[in-house]
């Protein structure tokens, strides 16, 4: 699966969860065929980490850094995926879509009855 810009992806340190982050930014690095995956880090106070990876490090292989394997792991939302299912089923006769589809609340709306 590949992993790209504004992802969550949650980054694992010596085979174990350690924190998730947000990737913020990909560019090329000076040595060809590298980037500089810049990272926000989802930890309080939040941090910027900004690590040289190969493109395969970046969609989930295996990687060292100093000794200590490291890898990161798109998260991908249950939510999402719930969606995404929702969205591929057939279309009813009757053009209704989504099966047990709930109301969609604006916050503005709920502000105004206030």
């Amino acid at each position: 699966m590949e992993t790209s810009l504004n992802d969550l992806v949650l980054v694992c340190i010596d085979h174990k969860p350690a924190f998730y982050a947000r990737i913020e930014d990909i560019l090329p690095d000076v040595k060809h065929g590298w980037w500089q995956v810049k990272l926000l880090v989802l930890t309080h106070p939040c941090q910027i980490y900004t690590w040289i990876l190969d493109e395969s490090q970046i969609n989930g292989a295996p990687f060292t850094m100093g000794g200590t394997p490291i890898r990161l792991e798109k998260v991908i939302a249950p939510v999402a995926e719930q969606e995404k299912e929702i969205d591929s089923a057939p279309q009813s006769n009757n053009g209704e879509g989504r099966k047990g589809g709930g109301k969609v609340v604006s916050f503005l709306d709920r502000k105004k009855d206030r």
